[in-house]
């Protein structure tokens, strides 16, 4: 992680990716990537709302959330990647909106945030989990990506050719926060190890 980090709004991360949309939509794209983790989390789902928080421009989770019976939306802050997603999913409802000022007008049983929400600056990651999880109905469940890190870090870089943002509150702090919303871990792997990646399934108690 950088000694140096430089905050990025969501909306300056949406602008980045706006720059590179396309490339979840080419033939080299790995559409087997995180699949395999979500099917994990859906065998604790039941119920039909989904929404996928940070759905890009591919919509392989459209797909996975459709074919397990579930009612699919999506949001995502970057304009690119929501017009490429409503061009391939018409009958999808997809909010173009910064997570951090959305609010959900329902509950859903199922929720994604992968590789989305660790975009979002660190002093306001722990209030837009909070919002998830609050946002899952009894026995919901959320998947979501983060930095597998014993503590609080944030990064700024261009590695993926555009300035990007990454934060975590860390493992520890994330678990507490997942107890103190009435929501059990039902999951924690590092899944691209040595990479410090993780993906955390969190379930609302019933």
């Amino acid at each position: 992680m950088s000694s140096d980090p430089h905050t990025m709004t969501p909306v300056e991360v949406g602008a980045s990716y706006d720059q590179i949309a396309a490339r979840w939509r080419a033939p080299t794209f790995d559409n087997d990537n995180g699949i395999a983790a979500h099917k994990r989390a859906l065998q604790f789902v039941s119920g039909k709302h989904a929404l996928d928080v940070g759905c890009g421009s591919n919509g392989r989770l459209f797909t996975l959330m459709e074919q397990n019976g579930l009612t699919a939306q999506g949001l995502d802050v970057s304009p690119e990647m929501v017009a490429l997603a409503r061009s391939a999913f018409p009958h999808i409802e997809i909010h173009q909106a910064d997570i951090c000022t959305w609010q959900p007008t329902q509950s859903f049983d199922f929720i994604s945030a992968w590789d989305s929400i660790w975009h979002v600056p660190l002093a306001e990651h722990a209030a837009v989990l909070t919002k998830l999880m609050q946002a899952l109905t009894p026995g919901g469940v959320l998947i979501f990506t983060m930095g597998g890190l014993a503590h609080a870090d944030e990064v700024f870089n261009h590695e993926m050719g555009v300035p990007m943002y990454h934060s975590t509150l860390g493992i520890p702090a994330t678990l507490a926060l997942i107890d103190n919303c009435g929501c059990v871990c039902r999951h924690l792997e590092f899944d691209q190890h040595p990479e410090p990646h993780v993906y955390v399934i969190a379930q609302k108690s019933p």
